[in-house]
């Protein structure tokens, strides 16, 4: 009867064990997806502003509106 109360604590304290030490790998990885999601805006913004200064340089945003436009206009006439 001693050893099933032995090996019946022993199954407690080691699940317990596990337990703790799947709360602690939990709790060190909670911040790794804000992380993650401030990397991937910081990817997007830079994409964005590297567009906008292309958009910007090269005045090609002003010539595909105004073939956009004229063509519009053409439809309508």
């Amino acid at each position: 009867m001693l050893v099933l109360i032995i090996q019946l604590h022993l199954a407690v304290l080691t699940a317990a064990d596990r337990l703790c030490r799947a709360r602690a790998r939990a709790r060190s990885e909670s911040g790794q997806t804000s992380a993650e999601y401030a990397l991937v805006l910081l990817g997007a913004a830079s994409v964005a502003i590297l567009v906008t200064l292309w958009a910007k340089k090269s005045n090609s945003v002003g010539e595909l509106l105004d073939a956009v436009f004229d063509d519009v206009v053409d439809m309508v006439k």
